[in-house]
C-alpha cells in the first residue's frame, strides 16, 4: 500500500464520526510500521481523544511499539491547547519518524504550524495526499472556522418540474423510501435543521432524526437543534417541536415587533431568540428574519452545518440571499402541475439571465426511482 492507500484508509476511519465528531472536524488516522497497520482511530466527540491519540492507544493496547511508525491522518495534528493537548506533542513523545497528512488546518491562525513543529523534532513531513478528499470530507467545518457562520444546505424533494407540495398542501410522500432515507442521513451530519412557520403550520413535523447504532461508534442521544423562522410567533403552542421531549433542542426566531404574549407562552416551553427583521429588496413583500445576523449568531453558539428543509420562501431567502453553500434536491420522476402548487424556490427571483444562480461542482446520483442532485453555490 503508498501514501494514497493508507490516507483513504483513514479517510474511512474519520467519515465514523459523521454524526458525533462536530463541531469537531472528521478524522481518522492510521499508523504503519514495517508495512504493517499497528494502530488506527479516528475522532468521535468533540472532548475525546483526536484522531491521532487514538490509533497511538489503538497501537499499544495491541501491543505495538510506535516508535520509528509512520502515522497517515486526515487532517494537520493541532499544536495548540483546546479541550485537549496538542497531538504534535504526543506524536514526538511517541517517537514517530514519519507523519503524512491529507489536508491543511483551515484555520489561518494554525495553518501549517503543526508541520513545522515536527519538522523541527526531526520528523520526515508529507501532506497534500489526497487533498481534495480530505478537505470536502470536513467542507461545513472548514466554512465555519473560517468565516464563524455555519455551512448551509438548502434542500427540497420535488417533482420534475419542481413542486414541493399540492396547491392544498399535500406533499407526503413525492419522493421514495431511498431518498427519504438518504434525507434522514443529511438530518444526522447536520448540527440544525431549520424550517419556517408555515412548514409548522402545514405539516407540524416533529424535526428528529432517527439514530443508528454502530458497533464503532455510540451515539449519546439526539443533538439535532430545531430552528424555526417565525417573525410573528404564530408557532402553535401544540406543535410537535414544542410539545415533544426534545423542546430544549428547539429555538423560534421571532422578530422584535412579535406579539409579546405569544412570544412569553413560546418562551415558557422552548428556546425564542428575538431577532432584527430585514426589508425586501422590492420592498413588495414583509420584513423577514435578517438571515445573516441569525447566522452569525448560530456559528457563535458553535453550530458548524445546518439544513434548511423549508419552502419556497425560506429556500428562496438563504439562496437568491447568498447565504447557502450547498444544495441537496431530490427529484422524483413525477409531474404535479398547477400554477397554485407550491414551488422549490419562490420568492422574488432574479431581474435577468445575467443575475441567475450558478451552481458548481455538480453530481448526480440515484436513490430508487429518484435521483439526487447537489452542488455547490456560487
Amino acid at each position: 500500500m503508498n501514501d494514497a492507500a493508507f490516507i483513504r484508509l483513514a479517510l474511512r476511519l474519520a467519515q465514523r464520526g459523521y454524526d458525533t465528531a462536530s463541531p469537531n472536524p472528521m478524522v481518522g488516522a492510521v499508523l504503519v510500521k514495517g508495512g504493517k497497520i499497528i494502530g488506527r482511530g479516528w475522532h468521535r466527540q468533540a472532548g475525546g481523544p483526536h484522531a491521532e491519540i487514538a490509533a497511538l492507544r489503538d497501537a499499544q493496547r495491541r501491543g505495538h511499539a510506535p516508535r520509528g511508525a509512520t502515522l497517515y491522518v486526515t487532517l494537520e495534528p493541532c499544536c495548540t491547547h483546546g479541550r485537549t493537548p496538542p497531538c504534535t506533542e504526543a506524536i514526538m513523545a511517541a517517537g514517530i519518524k514519519k507523519v503524512v497528512v491529507g489536508a491543511t488546518d483551515p484555520n489561518p491562525q494554525h495553518a501549517g504550524k503543526g508541520f513545522k513543529i515536527l519538522r523541527r523534532a526531526g520528523i520526515q513531513v508529507v501532506h497534500g495526499v489526497l487533498r481534495d478528499e480530505c478537505a470536502i470530507l470536513n467542507e461545513a467545518f472548514n466554512h465555519w472556522i473560517v468565516h464563524r457562520t455555519p455551512f448551509v444546505t438548502v434542500k427540497a424533494a420535488m417533482t420534475l418540474d419542481g413542486k414541493i407540495a399540492t396547491a392544498g398542501g399535500e406533499s407526503k410522500w413525492i419522493t421514495g423510501e431511498k431518498a427519504r432515507a438518504h434525507g434522514m442521513k443529511l438530518r444526522r451530519g447536520s448540527d440544525a435543521i431549520l424550517v419556517g412557520v408555515n412548514t409548522i403550520l402545514a405539516d407540524d413535523p416533529s424535526l428528529t432524526a432517527r439514530l443508528v447504532q454502530s458497533s464503532q461508534s455510540t451515539v449519546h442521544g439526539p443533538r439535532l437543534r430545531r430552528i424555526v423562522l417565525d417573525s410573528r410567533a404564530r408557532t402553535p403552542l401544540t406543535a410537535k417541536v414544542v410539545t415533544d421531549k426534545f423542546g430544549k433542542l428547539t429555538t423560534i426566531v421571532v422578530g422584535k415587533g412579535a406579539p409579546k404574549r405569544r412570544v412569553a407562552a413560546l418562551a415558557q416551553r422552548v428556546n425564542v431568540l428575538i431577532a432584527p427583521l430585514k426589508k425586501s429588496a422590492s420592498g413588495r413583500r414583509p420584513a423577514a428574519i435578517d438571515l445573516r445576523w441569525l447566522l452569525k449568531n448560530l456559528g457563535a453558539e458553535n453550530l458548524t452545518n445546518l439544513l434548511v428543509e423549508g419552502g419556497g420562501e425560506v429556500n428562496a431567502s438563504f439562496l437568491l440571499g447568498g447565504d447557502a453553500q450547498r444544495v441537496a434536491f431530490f427529484y422524483a420522476p413525477k409531474i404535479l402541475g398547477g400554477r397554485d402548487a407550491k414551488k422549490a424556490m419562490a420568492g422574488e427571483g432574479v431581474k435577468s439571465l445575467a443575475e441567475v444562480l450558478t451552481l458548481r461542482d455538480v453530481a448526480w446520483r440515484r436513490l430508487g426511482e429518484d435521483l439526487l442532485l447537489t452542488a455547490r453555490v456560487d
